[in-house]
């Protein structure tokens, strides 16, 4: 069984989930992607201790804390490859930003390869379960382009904003998948 809760947030309707006592889920309502692979059964759980605790992580990131992602207990669900590409979007400092090819050397780095595919990173960013606390809206394309967020580009710039991030060298793409 998961679990779920609604959370009422400046960017829109979020949709909680767990199972086990572990956060597995964090969805934007109406985002690419919504749900990811979940086929399980959910019920709604108001008393659900990791839901209530992302409530107060949530409520402090919007409110302007910089709350830290190991407060949670994070259980995403996903292939090896995604799992690596998701603990390194965690170690992204907060307002800060990277690209998906840096994204890409840092894992070709750490399996001593010459490279990886950025395309294959931008497809694990884009399935990130876990979003606005596995920072996905903190990677960007190497030539500045806004693109690449499942919520859709007018939160990812919310986002970024609220981060202090100066949006001044990025744009938005005419054509991409967070438009």
């Amino acid at each position: 069984m998961i679990y779920t809760q609604n959370y009422v947030s400046p960017v829109g309707n979020l949709l909680l989930a767990e199972s086990g006592g572990q956060l597995i889920g964090l969805w934007l309502q109406g985002q690419k992607y919504d749900k990811g692979s979940l086929r399980e059964e959910m019920q709604d759980r108001e008393d659900s201790e990791i839901l209530c605790q992302t409530r107060r992580w949530l409520d402090r990131y919007f409110a302007g804390e910089q709350p830290r992602i190991s407060e949670l207990s994070l259980a995403p669900s996903g292939s090896q490859f995604r799992q690596e590409v998701w603990k390194i979007l965690c170690e992204i400092p907060y307002g800060e930003v990277t690209t998906y090819g840096k994204i890409a050397q840092e894992l070709a780095n750490r399996h001593h390869v010459s490279s990886m595919s950025a395309q294959a990173v931008g497809g694990a960013v884009a399935h990130n379960p876990i979003s606005i606390i596995i920072p996905c809206h903190r990677v960007v394309g190497t030539q500045g382009s806004l693109t690449g967020y499942a919520g859709g580009i007018d939160k990812k710039i919310w986002l970024l904003q609220r981060e202090g991030v100066d949006l001044s060298q990025f744009f938005i793409p005419k054509k991409g998948t967070a438009l």
